[in-house]
């Protein structure tokens, strides 16, 4: 019996935060791989705020997704069918596998994971795209040294909780920003953050201040925005600010607010740097075994928010943007 592919395709461009008329839901027979082909089941979806980013037609570091073509997105799967010598059916491999349940490759960018070493969703979210970001965008960007202050925005989303994370392996003091108690709560009991500022009840830049007595050495950004414009006013001389993303900027229908307070960058001989985890691929697997031991000896904590069914991709998705997640959102579209 054909198995049957269902598929999310890009129906429409949003203009602000994307609606459910802007996917196209379509079925297709699955087929059998073609020379050098793989046939790939799709177990768990990454849902990532680069996302929005990836579905707007302008110039970005990746082409946008077209028009009807399946919607972008990284994924763990199990190889079900193989014309490729280097995959063998029943190896779980991730990669861009879209939003859908089966996906087709070349076998380029694709790569096997070990589901003996650590949970699927794991390399979707520590061991994948997030915590590359934040490994190499607070290591290489940032610049740490034991006893900086570092703040963190988005703190408690999939790469902001392994920033923190890392920055006090390296004996940083660790200040994250999050929108709620309850994620304030898991920054600091959970995670082992020295404080954390919910934005949705007090005065950032007046936290900051109590906070960071003696300036914001390195700051990661994951919101831009008024988050951004008060960090800015509490910079420690030769501070790094790392931009990896603006989730408070995704769904403007109005141009991007960059920020107000950048001459605070030339009075602290401070240097903003933006971070792309593709830049990095090629040390990926040092990133992976450094990281997986943290995880290994409990100095490094994973968390996954897992939704089920395909079918609720578009509520899943809008999660990433009302701040309804708690750690790395995931989409379980199989079982294993």
């Amino acid at each position: 019996m054909t198995a049957t592919n269902h598929q999310f395709r890009l129906a429409a461009r949003p203009v602000g935060a994307v609606k459910d008329s802007d996917w196209n839901r379509t079925e297709e027979a699955v087929r059998a791989p073609a020379e050098g082909e793989i046939v790939i089941q799709n177990l768990y979806l990454s849902l990532d705020p680069a996302m929005r980013g990836w579905m707007n037609d302008a110039k970005s570091y990746i082409p946008p997704v077209g028009i009807n073509e399946v919607m972008r997105a990284l994924g763990v799967g199990r190889v079900t069918a193989s014309n490729n010598p280097k995959f063998a059916v029943g190896d779980h491999v991730t990669g861009l596998l879209g939003v859908q349940e089966y996906a087709y490759s070349d076998g380029k960018g694709i790569t096997k994971v070990d589901p003996k070493l650590a949970p699927l969703p794991t390399y979707l979210g520590t061991l994948g795209m997030p915590g590359m970001t934040a490994y190499f965008g607070l290591l290489e960007a940032g610049k740490p040294q034991a006893g900086d202050t570092v703040v963190v925005s988005g703190a408690a989303g999939a790469v902001g909780s392994v920033v923190g994370q890392v920055a006090k392996i390296k004996g940083c003091r660790v200040v994250g920003i999050a929108g709620g108690a309850d994620k304030c709560r898991y920054l600091v009991e959970e995670l082992g953050f020295d404080a954390a500022i919910d934005y949705k009840t007090e005065n950032v830049a007046e936290a900051l201040k109590q906070h960071c007595p003696n300036g914001v050495n390195v700051y990661f950004d994951n919101v831009g925005g008024d988050i951004l414009d008060a960090v800015l006013t509490r910079l420690a001389r030769g501070a790094r600010i790392v931009i990896c993303g603006a989730i408070s900027q995704y769904n403007n229908t109005t141009p991007v607010k960059g920020p107000a307070n950048y001459l605070s960058l030339l009075v602290n001989r401070a240097t903003m740097t933006g971070i792309v985890v593709s830049d990095y691929y090629d040390r990926a697997m040092e990133a992976a075994m450094v990281m997986g031991g943290w995880i290994a000896s409990g100095k490094l904590k994973t968390r996954e928010d897992i939704v089920k069914g395909l079918e609720n991709f578009p509520k899943a998705f809008d999660m990433l943007f009302t701040g309804a997640n708690q750690g790395k959102l995931v989409l379980q579209v199989a079982a294993e």
